[in-house]
């Protein structure tokens, strides 16, 4: 590849708008184009690395499914049919744009966020027998998602690449040892391949609306990585702070003497900061009560310590419900006599019960709601004020300083950026098809469903994230978008300097290198080899008629920075070590 022919060109300066560095870098380097917010053009270079990483991950994926492709969008009766058409917040969809479109075809499409709606109906058309069972898919798709915040480049986008595999089963066991047996090794086996594998870790995580048990997310170490990743250091399991249970540092004087309490007007101030500012406490002292309406249609209160976010999902299991939503605010209304924001636990009706966070354990004169619009009762006690509760709960979202619940001492907490997941769906979308297969017996059974998926695009920027210097990028071999970067120290073509490299090129082409020439010869050397660090090719050569005059090349180890003089009929030798 010559550079010259490239329609792409480097830049000096930082991104204006870049938000992280892997934009910021890819967009200099020339491998992508920001198209809009959350969307990207992969440039000729970027193709390149993309299209290795999906050739890798193909490689381990066809040990373990066979490879199709779904379309990117679909109908809305599929996700009619699993009730998530009205449910998932990340959903796009595509209608006609123009009256002349809607004469042609007024249709309402599914701009594809996941493929569960289509992969079970075509499963359901091919596989009736447990003779037919297990099998398993996998597609790399174009993927579309609403994402309130694209500010993360390829991390977190609106439109990016992705390899989803679907796994069917007659057994629940078998779902569970494919993830753990076929799954799982094949995802680890494609991160050592990439170059990440020593900083990728295991993570359970929330196993969503699809089933009770974690799901199982890989983590990159990352310190711009949006996920925080709790390590239990006795157990060394790792938790996402979205389930991770943790019980809260503790807070507060037991031998603190109890203050008469005393309701304050807020001034319709409602977050625990400026609140506990403007009563001139500590935040720890305020308290967040939300009420919920379970399933069943029951109201109950649920109370955490200021600086905490209030886990539904963990508060739904102890609730023993299947689903949780926040009251509207005409509930509210009703049960409290409030606004919403002002809700407290004094004075609650007898049937609405407090599900109290451990974090609220052990204070004196604390902060609620009080049932007031604007109003907020300080120096409440537990036992004077307020019923004392029978039990704390671990209701909350993890932070760090937080406690192991077995061992009480703190969790190691990491930065990280999620590349892979697998889930067990168990029988949600077979059900909502009424996909059966038919056993030895002639029984109808349902079939199991695992989905196992890993962003590509996402991997590319986490790739930029992580291996990068002050100069630009270092690819790791494996999907670099060449082997080696050549760059001539000529001022023309004639120049002996310049044949040589020529030569190098075609010969180190020939024995099946990728290379990249820059052939730019109008640009200055200290530009020429800024771009080779900048692109981050894993090797450079630099061919002079200084070093040739000892029949020598300058062969520079991107990764290391490494420089060493080598013979130049010995290139060859140098870049296979």
């Amino acid at each position: 590849m010559y550079l010259s022919q490239l329609f792409t060109k480097t830049s000096k300066e930082s991104q204006a708008d870049a938000t992280a560095i892997n934009v910021d870098l890819l967009t200099r380097a020339g491998f992508i184009y920001k198209t809009m917010a959350g969307v990207y053009s992969f440039l000729p270079l970027g193709w390149k690395v993309l299209d290795k990483i999906e050739d890798i991950l193909r490689e381990e994926m066809d040990k373990i499914g066979s490879e199709l492709f779904m379309s990117a969008f679909s109908s809305t009766e599929n996700w009619e049919t699993t009730k998530r058409l009205n449910s998932m917040s990340s959903l796009f969809e595509a209608r006609p744009a123009n009256e002349a479109s809607k004469r042609i075809n007024d249709c309402r499409y599914v701009l594809n966020s996941t493929h569960e709606e289509l992969i079970t109906p075509i499963f359901q058309r091919f596989v009736s027998s447990y003779q037919d069972l297990p099998c398993a898919a996998y597609q790399i798709q174009t993927k579309f998602r609403n994402e309130a915040r694209p500010k993360s480049g390829l991390l977190r986008g609106r439109e990016f690449r992705m390899k989803d595999l679907y796994s069917f089963h007659t057994t629940e066991k078998d779902m569970i040892d494919y993830l753990h047996k076929k799954a799982k090794p094949a995802y680890e086996a494609f991160f050592n391949r990439v170059g990440i594998g020593d900083i990728t870790e295991n993570a359970l995580a929330s196993g969503g609306d699809f089933s009770k048990e974690p799901s199982v997310e890989f983590q990159t170490r990352c310190e711009t990585g949006e996920d925080h990743v709790f390590h239990d250091p006795k157990s060394k399991v790792n938790y996402n702070r979205e389930i991770c249970p943790c019980l809260a540092s503790p807070w507060g004087d037991p031998k603190e003497e109890e203050r008469e309490r005393e309701d304050k007007v807020g001034k319709g101030i409602i977050g625990v900061e400026e609140l506990a500012e403007f009563l001139k406490i500590e935040v720890e002292r305020t308290t967040k009560t939300l009420l919920f309406e379970t399933d069943d249609g029951k109201i109950i209160a649920a109370a955490v310590r200021g600086g905490y976010d209030m886990n539904e999902e963990k508060l739904c299991e102890i609730v023993g419900c299947k689903s949780l939503t926040l009251a509207s605010a005409k509930k509210v209304k009703e049960v409290t006599g409030a606004e919403v924001g002002y809700a407290g636990p004094i004075g609650l009706p007898k049937e609405v019960k407090v599900y109290w966070d451990d974090s609220t354990k052990d204070r004196k004169n604390f902060e609620c709601g009080a049932n007031k619009t604007n109003e907020h009762s300080i120096n409440v006690n537990f036992g004077r004020d307020v019923e004392a509760p029978k039990e704390f709960f671990d209701i909350k979202i993890a932070r760090e300083g937080d406690l192991v619940p077995e061992t009480g001492k703190p969790y190691e907490v990491f930065r990280a950026c999620e590349v892979g997941n697998l889930f067990t769906l168990y029988t949600k979308f077979s059900d909502s098809f009424g996909f059966n297969y038919m056993d030895k017996d002639g029984k109808d059974k349902p079939v199991y469903m695992g989905c196992y998926g890993l962003g590509t695009s996402r991997v590319m920027g986490v790739l930029a994230e992580i291996f990068h210097d002050e100069h630009g990028i270092k690819w790791p071999s494996s999907v670099a978008p060449a082997d080696v970067h050549i760059v001539p120290i000529a001022k023309k073509e004639g120049d002996e300097s310049y044949k040589e490299a020529i030569k190098l090129y075609k010969s180190l082409k020939s024995s099946g290198k990728e290379c990249i020439f820059d052939d730019r010869l109008g640009l200055s050397v200290g530009a020429r080899l800024a771009d080779a660090d900048l692109i981050g090719v894993p090797k450079r050569i630099v061919v002079s008629e200084k070093t040739l005059k000892d029949g020598q090349i300058e062969v520079k180890d991107r990764t290391t920075g490494d420089v060493e003089m080598v013979k130049i009929g010995e290139a060859k030798k140098v870049l296979n070590k």
